[in-house]
């Protein structure tokens, strides 16, 4: 089985790391083709201002200087001899749940692999609190990757659907199991601006998310992480709101 590895934290993020040693349970092809600089929060962007710049750093590592999309797409068309048998993307540093998905560079990555037709999984570390950095602990994700995965390697993946998986923030002898739960959707209201003064007196805002709130009798990805079970959603890619075609239809008739 020929596996990529990609990321939106880059290509020296600590889960990358963790990201390869749970592949290497499943196959030594292992190819990693991944940003060069951190793109957290880049979503499914693609590069089309300025030229992408490729790095190889050894067999089959290589570094992309765009976005987790652009890094997918580098992969497929330029440097994988063939097309992989899955992509894994992560583990991400913190949570992509509920309808944070959709600024993702993680679940994005692994969006441009199901779009070309290859079984495509995203993977996140949540953690518990702010300001973290590299010190962000990857247990559970370690000690549940490999277990999570497994069941999902021969299962057939709808066209245009991916797996997105959450570990949550604790260590891995408390994480009670595995749920398999839909998206959640958060409070929008719940976000933040930090205002700050520069060096040269001028200010800048810097955007920060408060703690994860969950809505209590739901089962959605949030609840699940917060009962300390890792998190699996399946999502597609098929945006349409079915219900509302026929009555825009009938306005436009």
């Amino acid at each position: 089985m020929r596996i990529l590895l990609t990321n939106d934290d880059g290509i020296f993020a600590p889960g990358l790391t963790v990201l390869e040693a749970i592949a290497r349970q499943f196959s030594d092809d292992v190819w990693i083709v991944a940003p060069a600089e951190e793109q957290s929060g880049a979503g499914h962007s693609l590069t089309l201002s300025r030229p992408v710049r490729l790095r190889e750093h050894g067999d089959r590592r290589f570094s992309v200087s765009g976005t987790p999309t652009d890094a997918v797409m580098m992969a497929l068309r330029e440097i994988m001899p063939a097309a992989p048998d899955l992509i894994l993307s992560g583990v991400n540093r913190g949570a992509n749940l509920g309808d944070d998905v959709t600024y993702s560079g993680t679940v994005s990555a692994a969006i441009e692999g199901a779009l070309a037709g290859i079984r495509s999984i995203a993977l996140s570390q949540v953690y518990a609190s702010e300001g973290m950095g590299d010190a962000v602990p990857f247990g559970a994700a370690e000690a549940w990757g490999a277990k999570v995965i497994a069941p999902l390697l021969d299962l057939p993946f709808a066209p245009r659907t991916l797996v997105n998986i959450n570990f949550p923030a604790i260590s891995a002898d408390q994480v009670k199991g595995i749920r398999v739960v839909r998206q959640g959707f958060h409070d929008y209201s719940r976000g933040t601006v930090v205002e700050g003064i520069d060096p040269r007196g001028y200010r800048y805002f810097w955007f920060g998310l408060n703690g994860i709130e969950h809505t209590p009798g739901h089962a959605t990805d949030l609840e699940a992480i917060q009962d300390g079970f890792v998190a699996v959603t399946p999502l597609q890619l098929d945006l349409t709101h079915e219900g509302s075609l026929s009555e825009l239809a009938g306005r436009f008739s």
